[in-house]
């Protein structure tokens, strides 16, 4: 790119230097030469422009290599998923033609892909997404080209400015194996996609698959790391940073927030009766329905021993004694195991004004301990009168 604006530069000085000389020949010169003269003039500035739009060009085109190296260096820098993933389909989105973007990363336990955007809505997104070939192959890049019933092809179809037309998919490589697709999509019916724009979304996808697998196992490494392992909810050292982080957020923004911490009825003549291995594994189905009851806002723990915790984003008083009413119909209707039917207390709060995370889980403790004094499985506010027995 150096070489080339050099040699632009230096064939404009030449044509300088040129242009100067036929004015000095103009000057000594008669009508004809004059007209001659006047002819290259219009050849000169002609190249001239011709040179500019080049010169244009490439700066232009440098601008985009620098941008391009930037992105490059910036998803090597990144360990967080989304960002490296929002960072490469930016990229992708800069392809020339491109309207749209996707990642489809298929789960490594099984479970539900995950399906990154960027220009499509979420109904789009789910129809576009690419897993490959259909017989398990792996294809260097796939094409996709869409036709519509005739009064399916306005743009007003779609929110995001016109439907999908076609796309250009090629497979994101990992250590060993392929991690998904990266795939741009056109809303417009006159843009094709080339073998230069194969090249190009290769080129990323090279930079940006080593960068987005080592986000994921850093990921999948920090959840396994805040799950209790035998129940497989969040842990003790995880509910508190996150009951921190929800405490300044619901000050700083004046949101509810409430807190159900409870614990298992006689939970240790359990054990003394039938043994701690099956008092693990009462724990660890009684939290399966705990699972099972709570909201996707909520985020239920383990404390320690039996005791549980759930914090409710958003939520009052009322709405963790309804959600620990769920929890103690889902717990208590059939046995846990070789435990039987347990039953469990629980300690429910809401955050006030002059609470800190230490504070507010402070009181909701304090109230478990004040229900299981007052007869146990029942839930009481804390201070304040017990809300009754369920």
């Amino acid at each position: 790119m150096t070489t080339l604006l050099t040699g632009i530069s230096v064939g404009l000085g030449a044509l300088v230097v040129l242009l100067l000389a036929l004015l000095v020949v103009r000057w000594r010169s008669d009508r004809k030469t004059d007209e001659r003269v006047a002819e290259v003039v219009e050849s000169l500035n002609a190249r001239m422009d011709e040179l500019g739009d080049e010169l244009q060009g490439a700066l232009e085109r440098a601008e985009e290599e620098g941008r391009r190296s930037r992105i490059f260096g910036e998803l090597a820098g990144s360990i967080d998923l989304d960002e490296v993933l929002s960072r490469a389909l930016e990229a992708a989105g800069a392809l020339e033609g491109a309207d749209a973007a996707l990642v489809m990363l298929p789960d490594t336990q099984g479970g539900k892909p995950l399906v990154a955007t960027l220009g499509l809505s979420v109904d789009e997104a789910e129809r576009h997404a690419i897993a490959g070939p259909p017989d398990g192959r792996l294809a260097r890049s796939i094409t996709m080209s869409y036709t519509y019933p005739e009064q399916q092809r306005r743009p007003a179809v779609d929110d995001e400015g016109g439907i999908i037309h076609s796309g250009l998919a090629v497979p994101l490589p990992g250590d060993g194996q392929t991690l998904g697709y990266l795939t741009v999509f056109t809303r417009s019916k006159r843009h094709e996609f080339t073998d230069d724009d194969v090249r190009q979304l290769e080129t990323l996808a090279v930079r940006a698959g080593p960068a987005i697998e080592n986000a994921r196992r850093f990921r999948e490494a920090r959840q396994l790391a805040d799950l209790d392992a035998l129940t497989g909810l969040h842990n003790r050292r995880f509910f508190h940073e996150t009951l921190a982080r929800e405490c300044a957020r619901a000050h700083r923004y004046e949101r509810k927030l409430s807190l159900v911490v409870f614990d298992l009825d006689d939970f240790k003549e359990v054990n003394d009766r039938v043994g701690h291995l099956a008092g693990d594994a009462a724990l660890a189905e009684a939290a399966e329905r705990v699972r099972d009851v709570v909201r996707t806002s909520d985020i239920a723990c383990r404390v320690g021993g039996d005791e549980f915790a759930v914090i409710l984003p958003e939520s009052s008083l009322d709405d963790a004694d309804q959600l620990y009413r769920r929890i103690l119909n889902a717990v208590s209707s059939r046995p846990l195991g070789q435990a039987g039917k347990l039953y469990l207390s629980a300690g429910v709060a809401e955050l006030r004004p002059e609470d800190d995370p230490v504070s507010f889980f402070k009181r909701s403790d304090e109230a478990l301990y004040r229900a299981k004094e007052a007869g146990k499985g029942r839930a009481v506010a804390a201070s304040a009168p017990r809300l009754g027995p369920a």
